[in-house]
């Protein structure tokens, strides 16, 4: 049995009320309204363009496994758990945000990471180097600290959220302390993903006496 599976920092509460409240500036709809559909004669508005992640179901990936065997899991949790000790807890920042290519024509609409990126992006290359012996190699494009809000619809992007972008860039961010990264399991339905806890792993040696 092949399990879909992937690496991700979980936020906080407080970071998923930020993510949420972005989310708003940039136009998407009331999640009833967004789940009616638009309604008939309504004007095309760009929140329409673009698939929104639900805030609940928004997490920092590290890591994309894939179909993953499901006696590799035991291995694959144990190279986890070996490169979460290795690190440290971290200081994150919810800040700004921004569109992939650009923000002119989005594909994905983005939140922003700063504070201790550096230490973050040293856990996805210890990650990487760790898994790809078991067949789980990282992307090769260089890893970038976010979290997505949105996918466009159109594979071309979404125009029109310039404005709402450029004002989140001035808001003030949301601090919070990442003290473990876990192995998530996605369950895919036709109404969405749901995701899954299969392990979770600290940050950092243990202290004394602990």
């Amino acid at each position: 049995m092949n399990l879909r599976l992937f690496i991700a920092v979980e936020p906080p509460e407080s970071v998923r009320r930020k993510l949420a409240a972005m989310q708003a500036v940039l136009g998407r709809p009331d999640p009833r309204e967004e789940a009616a559909g638009q309604q008939p004669g309504a004007r095309p508005s760009p929140a329409n363009e673009v698939k929104w992640v639900a805030p609940e179901a928004i997490h920092l990936t590290l890591q994309f496994l894939g179909a993953v065997p499901e006696e590799n899991v035991e291995r694959i949790t144990a190279e986890l758990a070996a490169a979460a000790t290795a690190s440290r807890p971290l200081i994150l920042q919810v800040k700004g945000a921004g569109g992939f290519p650009n923000a002119r024509r989005p594909r994905v609409l983005w939140a922003g990471l700063a504070g201790d990126v550096e230490p973050l992006t040293t856990l996805v290359q210890d990650l990487g180097r760790r898994l790809a012996p078991l067949g789980y190699p990282p992307e090769e494009r260089p890893f970038s600290a976010h979290f997505t809000l949105a996918r466009a619809r159109d594979p071309r992007g979404a125009p029109g959220f310039g404005g709402g972008l450029a004002q989140l860039a001035a808001e003030k961010g949301v601090v919070w302390r990442a003290v473990e990264v876990c192995l998530f399991r996605s369950h895919l339905s036709p109404t969405g993903a749901r995701y899954e806890v299969v392990a979770r792993a600290p940050l950092g040696a243990p202290s004394e006496g602990s």
